[in-house]
């Protein structure tokens, strides 16, 4: 969801709890379901290929998405992973996010603060709630090819997670899941509190100050920018991939955590390979942005005429 549009504008009013309406989840999963289906997901592949292959440059990682089935290759892992998570992650981030929010504003919090620790504790709820298993497999999907490549026929993404399941439960699903927990919060934290701080920015500039409108333009700019700087948590990502790639490598440690594949990864690429990938993620970054914001108002009416009832969340 759209940081900067997402938190209420500055005010000292009691904090008021507001209910969680059907229209409001579905305009998030709605959205994100768009989102992914577009640019989502071939920025979301490229951006797990470069931090798969660390010696790859932009350029190699779109000619290897590529050779492994042109267009329909930079959609790997859409169906039915980035769907599932799509359509779920928007619903939780808004109802603990939200949840959350008032909660802290109850406890005294002001707006920023209050911000900030919604995005944090709704990035954590959607990373153990739906995104831990589904960044696993749409992982898995995309790297499996390394298996083609050694002579090894894959097996299907389906049969893939049922042996997984198989060997080793739900663990072995949510395999880096801690890894994506910490992105999250990391991720929504600062993208809610650098959006308000670009926000802020704005309105001085566009003398704005005193909760006026912000234009389409203002909210994407602002959003964007937050957006945009929260990649600086890319090291997270890379990591997070590493856990869930199934390649195999000798020099891996056996039970990977954040911590020994953090060390494995700068040992063999440096600091330079952990911030592969990071020119998609800020390119996915803008565009979940101009998804959310300049798409908002249209998604919102459409979801008001189906479900018969106003829509009050922010996007």
């Amino acid at each position: 969801m759209s940081a900067a549009s997402a938190m209420p504008p500055l005010t000292e009013k009691k904090p008021e709890k507001k209910p969680i309406k059907f229209s409001n989840l579905l305009l998030g999963a709605g959205l994100n379901m768009f989102e992914v289906t577009t640019l989502g997901q071939p920025l979301e592949v490229v951006k797990t290929t470069m931090a798969s292959h660390r010696g790859d440059t932009f350029g190699q990682a779109l000619s290897r998405v590529w050779g492994r089935g042109g267009v329909f290759g930079f959609y790997q892992g859409l169906i039915p992973w980035a769907w599932i998570e799509a359509s779920t992650k928007g619903a939780v981030l808004l109802f603990v996010a939200s949840e959350a929010e008032y909660y802290a504003r109850a406890a005294g919090a002001n707006d920023f603060g209050s911000g900030i620790i919604g995005g944090i504790t709704g990035g954590v709820a959607q990373a153990y709630a739906t995104m831990g298993f589904c960044t696993c497999m749409k992982t898995v999907e995309i790297t499996q090819h390394k298996m083609a490549a050694a002579g090894v026929k894959p097996t299907s993404t389906f049969t893939t997670f049922a042996n997984i399941y198989r060997q080793e439960g739900i663990r072995g699903i949510n395999k880096g899941v801690n890894a994506v927990a910490i992105r999250q919060m990391t991720n929504w934290g600062s993208r809610f509190g650098l959006s308000r701080l670009a926000e802020q920015g704005i309105r001085r500039v566009t003398n704005k100050e005193h909760g006026e409108k912000l234009s389409v333009i203002e909210k994407i700019t602002a959003s964007a920018l937050g957006g945009g700087l929260s990649a600086w948590n890319q090291p997270i990502e890379v990591i997070r991939v590493e856990m869930q790639s199934k390649k195999e490598d000798p020099n891996r440690p056996k039970k990977m955590t954040v911590g020994n594949t953090f060390q494995y990864i700068y040992k063999n690429d440096g600091i330079k390979g952990l911030y592969r990938g990071v020119a998609p993620r800020i390119g996915l970054g803008v565009w979940q942005t101009v998804c959310m914001v300049a798409m908002g108002d249209m998604a919102k009416t459409y979801v008001e005429k189906l479900t018969g009832e106003k829509v009050t969340a922010k996007h």
